[in-house]
């Protein structure tokens, strides 16, 4: 997030919770509307935020009729400084450790009645429509991560790329046997399929950043599909590209051995690479696939 040049904003979306990760009806975050005061009063505990507690601002989900499921969940902005909100434990991660995450917990944190995504009457409206048995729409949270999944899947395509590339310059200049490794098919074959998944992920993930930039819903899965094949090209072209390298690609003197471990993340984060099959598979067959 940004405002004037050179005025970095950071922002946190406060989704999952220790029990509702892929879950996301199991949200147990409260809002309460105090009538009195026209706030929004918030409790509960969020996990795997990235720059959760650090942040300008948090975007929290949480649920306001709980017996709805994720259908009676909004969205809430919590400024920067709100009391009751708090870094709870930070994360030692496998990969992307460069990233903060960390736990939010939010004990009585109030904000005013604006600071609801969409506002109250808008929220009242779906909540009654759901009442009377009708559809209350996509939550918001829903949206973005439909949103998000082509932007995420952009970022494991540019892990597995760099590691394409790194291997196929590797695999040029090491001699061995008195010639190029590159020349040998066992290494020339596991190249061809990692630039073949490669180009696949991409051309994927510009599919779905060309119907986003020009306004076009994802009606076919169109936002998973990429996110799905980019996150597991990333950890499958990573891995290769330290077979290629051997004992070097172990090692932390190369770089190929951390974009390994940044790239597994993108099939858990943003939705697992199961959420995204069951997204797909519902779009594909136009069943409840669960």
């Amino acid at each position: 997030m940004f405002g004037a040049p050179g005025d970095i904003k950071l922002g946190a979306f406060c989704s999952s919770e220790p029990e509702a990760g892929s879950d996301v009806s199991a949200i147990r975050t409260r809002a309460v509307y105090d009538q009195a005061a026209g706030e929004w009063v918030l409790n509960g505990a969020k996990t795997w935020v990235t720059n959760g507690g650090i942040a300008d601002v948090h975007v929290v989900v949480a649920s306001v009729e709980p017996a709805l499921g994720s259908r009676g969940q909004a969205t809430f902005i919590v400024p920067s400084g709100t009391r009751g909100l708090a870094q709870g434990q930070k994360f030692r991660k496998h990969g992307i450790r460069a990233s903060h995450t960390a736990e939010v917990v939010l004990d009585d944190v109030r904000v005013p009645g604006r600071c609801l995504v969409g506002g109250k009457e808008r929220l009242n409206a779906r909540l009654a429509r759901l009442a009377a048995g009708g559809s209350g729409g996509e939550q918001a949270a829903m949206k973005t991560f439909e949103a998000t999944r082509p932007s995420v899947a952009a970022m494991a395509v540019g892990i597995a790329r760099a590691a394409l590339e790194y291997a196929r310059d590797y695999a040029r200049d090491r001699v061995q046997f008195g010639r190029p490794i590159g020349q040998n098919q066992a290494i020339a074959f596991m190249l061809a399929d990692m630039a073949a998944a490669v180009d696949a992920a991409t051309l994927l993930t510009w599919r779905a950043a060309s119907m986003a930039r020009n306004g076009q819903q994802f009606t076919r899965a169109e936002g998973s599909m990429p996110k799905l094949v980019a996150g597991e090209t990333a950890v499958r072209v990573t891995e290769q590209a330290i077979q290629i390298l051997g004992g070097n690609g172990y090692t932390r003197d190369y770089p190929v051995e951390r974009w390994h471990r940044d790239a597994k993340i993108f099939t858990i984060f943003e939705g697992t690479s199961e959420i995204q099959r069951m997204i797909i598979g519902r779009a594909v067959t136009g069943l409840d696939v669960r």
